[in-house]
This record gives C-alpha cells, structure tokens and sequence, in this order.
C-alpha cells in the first residue's frame, strides 16, 4: 500500500523529500504557508540582472546539489566562481585591507602574504607563525569558535578574520558558534597535530598527491546561469502531478493509530508519515502534542535574520570598478552593513556589460531589528556605507530589498549534544523525519542530503 506523506514546508529541503519520494513513486502533500515553494531561494530578474533574494550559490566539495542539478538535467547550466578574481577585503581603521593570499579560512597557509598583510599586527603574525610548533592539545567536549581561534591565533584573529567571514556565512557571533559544528574538520586536524597550521598543510598536501595534478581544482562555489531559481523550478516542474501543493499554516500535528495527523485552518490532513521540513522554532511548537521534549530541544536552536539588499548601477558612472569580489565588515568596524558582493565580478552570466551589481548583507543576530526599518531607511543607510566603504558616489539604477526573519540557524557551543538527543528522539517515533538547516548543515547542499534521506527513509518499507 502506498504511504500518505505530509511534508511541511516547501523549501528546499522539503522540496527534496518530495523529489525523491516522486522518484521512488511515491506522492506527497506539501504544506507551505508562503505563496510560492522554495523557501528562501528565490530568482528575480532587474533589467537584465540576476538577482538572487536568498543564497546566491553553493560549495562546490558537497556533492548532493549536484547530484540532483544532473537529475533534473540542468548540468549544462552550471556555472563555477570565477576563482581566478577572487579577492575579498575587510574594512580596517577606515580603510580596505585585503585578505592575505593563502588563508583557508582564518588559517594561514603562506608565510610571505602574511608577513606584508597591513590587516593583522605583527604581536599577532608572530603567535600565527609560532602556532606550528603547538603540540596536540586535545580538548574534551565543546567550545565556541572564538575559543578554538583565539587559542591558536590569538584575538585578533577573531576580530577580524573568523568573525567576519562567519558573520557572511551564519551571520552569527563567533563567541556563541560551536566549534565542533561549525568547523569540525578543524578540530579533527587541531587534535592530531596540535598546529592547525600544520594540520592544513599535510591535508593539501595529501590532496595534491591523490591527485597528482591530473584534474583542475573545481571552483569553489557553483550555481545556475539564470539563478537557483532555476533548480527549485525544475524540481516542481519534474515532479508536477505527483505532489500536490497545500497553501495554508500548518498548526499542530497530532499522533493517530495509522499515523498522524495535522492541523489546518481547512481542518486535519491524515498521514503516515510526515517530513517537518521547516525552521526549527517552527516544528518546536508544531511537534509538541507528539514529543514535548523533543519540542523543547527544537526550541532551543536559535536563529538569526537577515536581509540581502541588490543595488544596481551603470558602470559608467563609475571611475574605477571595484576591484575582487567585495569586502566583509568586521563586527568591532560595523556600522550596519556586514558585508558586499560584487555579483558581477565573482559569477559570470549575471550581469550584463554597463551594469555593475552590489550585493549586500545586513542583519545577523547582532542587528536583527534592521528588517522593521523601512526601505527607505535600509537603502539611505546602504548607500552612504558604499559611498563610505567602498567610494561609490553612482545614484542606483535600482534597489531590491529581501527580508528573512528568524530564517538561519545557529550552531551554538553545545549543538553537538542537542542534535543527538533530538536525532535520538525524533528516530524513536515511527513515521517522523526532519530535515532542514537547523541539524547536519545550513547550505543547500546539506539540506538536500537531509531531503533525500527522508524520503529514502519512508521508501525502503514502501519497498520492502
């Protein structure tokens, strides 16, 4: 018999649960209370520019958008960073410092970049050179990013390494953001050689063996020629028939004798299995009839909000065309603005020739209460920091402003724990799966991995 499948929320990861139970045969309702699927992917198009309202792309080292951009047919459309650009400054003291060459992350990888750097002071050069003579320390349980950092660089290097590029990527606090989480495969290297450094180097040096200089290195991020619109819309296009589309609030689920069932303003949707595919404080409130302390620990992820505002311009207007592909603001530096792509420069095919893209982020759990201020407030204040950070004088062409509330999930010191108890709990009622960016990942990647699992998951007894 085949299984009746609620999934709640139509964003990517829930999109991907109903693909892949499409492509096992199995149908499935999704309950989304937005007006249109695919969360916080979302395309426009603004006088022949691309404009991406949430992420604009995805690592290229996790393989599951991939694997599902080739099932839908789109690998054509693949387009990867133009890597050979990449050049990201940070604002200091007033003025832009570029990023050392060779750093992954805040990790330094070259000794000359990071000698002649003007971002980072030489008390804090000489603990990053003697860093590779620290001996494994191995620390029991877990502490924050800024913990982990500033053990092996020093303050500094938070300030204005670790928190800004983190800032860009969670926009989160360095000092509330689990190190194990966030960035495990340190922490695996920091315990086996002591010098993270250290550790860094041996890696890449395995890899260029394994390799043996006989593939090009991929770029490091990817996405679509026309947008990740344009995945999200294949996906609804590929499985069109065999999803129906509930727009409406899901209120509460409930369990049942067969299954469960969930509360809608139309009244109960009966199910045997259901995907709660949305925000974590959502499902808090959604899944407490079913598990209270389950509930309780979804509660317990916080979350940060954001905004992404695309500024157009006609590159005529300007003298010089910013150089890289745009500039972090520390947070000891911020005034609102955390940080700026230049669209055109880091991706191909996004922006047309005479048109220049500033792409830019504010919000972060530092400054949430941007996204009540009005679009004038937001564009007066964005335009004078570009005009400030970066120069530019241009009147825009255009202005878009996104707003996403409570929308990216934070690994804070002790999400390890958390996430075992809720996988514990969530995997001993039968018939429940979650999946979203609150648990193994926050990038498109991770959330499509979670997708497909719970759809396999729901399949192999369909199956059997």
């Amino acid at each position: 018999m085949t299984p009746r499948v609620a999934i709640i929320g139509g964003g990517i990861s829930g999109l991907s649960t109903a693909y892949y139970l499409h492509k096992a045969g199995i149908p499935s309702t999704i309950i989304e209370s937005r007006p249109r699927l695919g969360g916080v992917i979302e395309t426009i198009t603004v006088e022949g520019c691309t404009l991406e309202a949430g992420p604009d792309s995805f690592l290229s080292v996790k393989p599951a958008a991939m694997e599902l951009i080739r099932e839908l047919g789109l690998a054509d459309q693949v387009i990867g960073s133009n890597d050979h650009l990449r050049k990201t400054y940070v604002w200091k003291g007033g003025r832009l410092v570029a990023l050392p060459d060779g750093l992954m992350m805040m990790v330094p990888t070259r000794i000359l970049p990071l000698v002649t750097t003007g971002l980072l002071s030489w008390s804090t050069k000489f603990r990053m050179g003697f860093e590779l003579l620290r001996a494994p320390q191995p620390r029991p349980g877990d502490e924050s990013v800024a913990e982990f950092v500033e053990e092996h660089y020093g303050a500094e290097a938070v300030d204005y390494l670790a928190e800004p590029l983190l800032s860009g990527i969670y926009g989160g606090n360095p000092r509330e953001l689990s190190v194990t989480s966030v960035l495990p495969r340190f922490v695996e290297l920091a315990n086996q050689y002591g010098s993270l450094t250290r550790g860094v180097l041996a890696e890449r040096a395995k890899a260029a063996q394994r390799s043996n200089g006989a593939a090009q290195a991929a770029p490091l991020f990817r996405t679509l020629k026309g947008g990740l619109g344009q995945m999200t819309g294949a996906v609804q296009q590929a499985m069109a028939g065999s999803v129906e589309v509930e727009t409406a609030r899901a209120q509460c689920v409930e369990r049942t004798a067969s299954g469960y069932r969930i509360r809608l303003e139309s009244g109960w949707l009966e199910c045997d299995h259901v995907v709660v595919a949305c925000e974590a404080h959502s499902a808090a409130s959604l899944l407490a009839p079913v598990d209270a302390r389950l509930a309780e620990l979804l509660g317990m992820v916080p979350y940060s909000s954001s905004m992404t505002v695309a500024v157009g311009f006609d590159t005529a207007d300007f003298r010089t065309v910013p150089d890289g592909f745009g500039f972090l603001v520390p947070r000891k530096e911020r005034n609102r603005l955390v940080a700026c792509t230049w669209v055109g420069t880091k991706f191909s095919h996004r922006v047309p020739d005479g048109k220049l893209v500033a792409r830019c982020f504010l919000g972060g759990r530092d400054d949430a209460s941007i996204l009540e201020e009005s679009d004038e407030a937001v564009t007066a204040s964005v335009i004078e920091e570009l005009r400030r950070i970066a120069g530019v004088t241009a009147a825009p062409r255009f202005v878009r402003i996104f707003r996403w509330p409570r929308s990216m999930a934070q690994y804070s010191v002790g999400h390890p724990q958390r996430l075992a108890e809720i996988e514990a709990r969530s995997g001993a009622l039968a018939g429940l799966s979650l999946a979203g960016n609150a648990y193994q990942g926050i990038g498109i990647p991770d959330c499509i991995r979670m997708g497909k699992a719970a759809a396999a998951k729901i399949a192999a007894p369909a199956v059997n």
